[in-house]
């Protein structure tokens, strides 16, 4: 109590002495939480004077340069100078990135910087990849948006961008063949000729393998110029150059479409292989044809006889979507009707049949709407010069769209890029045999006679068992799904017993001969002699080296011991046919393999090689054309080193080939448009 009651002079005098104080700093403080600083002084330092006064110039922290700053001055002459500064668009360009962290799962901070090589590597891809002039690098808009990007960029010209096309093409072209030396398997070829503007010819090779990840693999590795007129003696000779070039040695099989300029190509590549042991069993099952090929001679005589009705067709198409003002009366009709599609009137191209079966396919869906139209529309009739389609006419359209809608999807199956497709072929060659058998039995006379048209050149070409290319058939083989059984009873059940009997035994006949021939270059690792010291005794290191030696020997023992057992028992491939086969609906064949490799040794390299086998010999998006395949216009001016450039580093920058599917594409227009009508609408 005495302690609280007792005043202290000295506290109170204490207290008069430190509150003025106290008072003077928070005045401080908040006249400088008040004060507004520039940000130009991030960049400036004051230069203090000698004498201790108030600093009248600041000095850049980039460039060095000093400038006054007097407070009757103020900081414009600062701020001018950084926007002229070098150094500090150069220390600007360095920020804080995030990067991936491989080890850790998760980002790291680092430092990055503008770098001008990186930067001409990516444009020469983007050139590449999305199939741009040389001169886009010299138009203002991308001038302008780098510029953004990057306000000190200087532009490049349309020189600078194709050398540097043509050094991403020479690195990516050695990374492959890196690649490729390292692989001891065989590959498969396919041969697909182009044509310029300027007729010029081309070559495209291209190779299929599986690599040591069981992942298939389709490299581009030539589109040359071959002189007119071309021969196949000429095209055999540019293929062994190029396989010389690149180091390829071991072939399966060359896939080529249906002339005889490639039946000589092939019968001189087998003659000149075969000297180099390169070949697969001697080349006999060396020639494969393509069967997009065949599918197209198939349908297009069907499609041309059936041209009068179709093309009235097409001609009422073309008449709706040519002016948007018909396409909304045609709207009408399709609302009065009550029609529920979804899907956009589109034109065909003249040598794509799969542009006109999805031209009719959507028609058809709109007949009614033709028809009431015909009666809203007092122009239609007068602008169609074919006159409008007939009730017969529609009934063809029907009829031609059941039978190429079977051919449509085998196309597509059969033309997967990234697919394998040498164990799917017999599938849709069968299921084809069959449809076409069926329609042929039809009481409908229409679809009875296209149907026989289409089985005559079905017959022509794949309706002899005996002419099938027995690699094929090994591959369904290799389809743990399917097998040899598989085989005999789908043939069986439309081809006579005999004959059916007879290609089984030339497939067995056929395992017999790989597996043969697969043992024979099996790699066994070489034991190296143990080696002994000067003085004649092992070392300590020689006599372990000489115990791994005895092991291994123990074990190569151990696997002759295995192999004679199986021989008694039966070869892997009847151990691989006694199994059950899969039901997995989502089978993936390369995975099993890939699982499945250590329990068949030899039969796990031959499906390596023999599933590799393209079945077609183009690409997806030109499978369905009937003409020649053409190089588009700015291509087509440049030479020829260069085409072989852009297209072979395009295919090799995008592994995941996928091509514009015209369904799709239909799709997205639509969606888009309706966007587009929807915001013109609300203007």
């Amino acid at each position: 109590m005495s302690a609280m009651g007792d005043s202290n002079p000295n506290t109170n005098a204490n207290l008069d002495i430190n509150l003025p104080c106290l008072t003077t700093s928070l005045s401080e403080v908040t006249s400088k939480r008040k004060k507004r600083i520039s940000g130009v002084w991030d960049h400036f330092t004051k230069i203090p004077k000698v004498d201790g006064g108030k600093p009248d110039r600041a000095k850049c922290n980039y460039c060095a340069k000093d400038f006054g700053c007097e407070s009757s001055q103020g900081t414009s002459t600062l701020k001018r100078h950084m926007d002229k500064c070098t150094r500090y668009y150069k220390e600007k360009q360095q920020v804080l990135a995030l990067s991936a962290s491989s080890e850790q799962g998760g980002t790291a901070i680092s430092r990055w910087k503008f770098d001008l090589d990186l930067f001409r590597r990516e444009l020469a891809r983007l050139v590449i990849v999305e199939e741009l002039p040389f001169k886009f690098v010299e138009c203002e808009g991308f001038i302008n948006f780098c510029k953004v990007l990057q306000p000190k960029f200087n532009p490049i010209s349309r020189t600078t961008v194709a050398k540097d096309c043509l050094e991403l093409y020479m690195n990516e072209k050695r990374k492959i063949k890196e690649v490729l030396q390292r692989s001891a398997h065989r590959v498969c070829l396919t041969i697909d000729m182009w044509t310029s503007i300027q007729n010029i010819g081309y070559m495209c090779l291209t190779i299929y393998y599986i690599d040591r990840e069981w992942n298939l693999q389709k490299k581009i590795i030539n589109f040359c110029a071959i002189p007119f007129p071309h021969t196949g003696e000429g095209i055999a000779n540019e293929v062994q150059s190029c396989l010389l070039a690149w180091g390829l040695e071991k072939v399966c099989t060359i896939t080529v479409d249906n002339c005889s300029l490639n039946d000589v190509a092939i019968r001189s590549l087998r003659r000149s292989l075969h000297k180099k042991n390169s070949l697969l069993l001697e080349g006999e099952f060396l020639h494969m044809r393509c069967c997009a090929h065949v599918l197209n001679l198939i349908v297009r005589d069907v499609i041309e006889d059936a041209k009068t009705s179709w093309i009235r067709i097409r001609n009422v198409v073309k008449y709706v979507i040519s002016l948007p003002t018909r396409q909304q009366k045609f709207k009408m009709c399709v609302e009065k009707e009550k029609i529920s599609c979804e899907k956009t009137l589109c034109l065909d191209v003249c040598t794509h049949w799969n542009s006109t079966f999805l031209m009719l396919q959507i028609a058809l869906e709109f007949q009614k709407a033709f028809e009431r139209l015909e009666d809203l529309d007092i122009n239609f009739k007068k602008e169609l010069k074919d006159g409008m389609p007939t009730e017969d006419d529609w009934e063809k359209a029907k009829v031609l769209c059941k039978l190429l809608e079977r051919f449509y999807n085998s196309t597509k199956k059969l033309s997967e890029p990234l697919c394998v497709t040498s164990n799917v072929y017999f599938h849709e060659v069968y299921a084809i045999e069959v449809f076409l058998m069926q329609c042929v039995r039809s009481q409908n006379t229409c679809l009875r006679d296209m149907a026989l048209k289409m089985k005559e050149k079905y017959d022509k070409y794949w309706g002899n068992i005996d002419r099938v290319n027995i690699m094929l058939l090994v591959a369904v083989v290799l389809d743990p799904r399917y097998k040899l059984k598989y085989l005999e009873f789908c043939y069986s059940k439309i081809h006579p017993t005999d004959n059916v009997m007879r290609l089984i035994e030339r497939v067995i006949l056929a395992f017999d001969r790989l597996l043969k021939h697969y043992q024979s270059i099996e790699m066994i690792p070489d034991v190296p002699p143990v080696q002994l010291n000067q003085s004649g005794d092992k070392s300590m290191i020689e006599l372990l080296d000489e115990q791994n030696v005895e092991f291994q020997r123990i074990q190569d023992e151990y696997r002759r011991q295995v192999e004679e057992e199986n021989i008694q028992y039966g070869s892997e491939f009847d151990r691989y046919l006694l199994e059950c086969t899969e039901k997995d609906v989502n089978f993936n064949i390369l995975y099993w393999w890939k699982v499945n490799g250590s329990r068949f040794p030899i039969l796990s390299q031959i499906a390596r090689d023999i599933l590799a086998i393209p079945v077609s010999a183009v690409a997806s998006d030109s499978a369905f054309s009937s003409g020649e395949q053409v190089l588009d216009q700015f291509r087509s001016s440049l030479t020829p080193k260069l085409v072989e450039c852009l297209i072979c580093t395009k295919d090799w920058l995008t592994s995941s080939s996928t091509p514009i599917e015209v369904e799709e594409s239909l799709e997205e227009f639509e969606e888009v448009e309706s966007i587009i009508g929807e915001g013109a609408g609300t203007d």
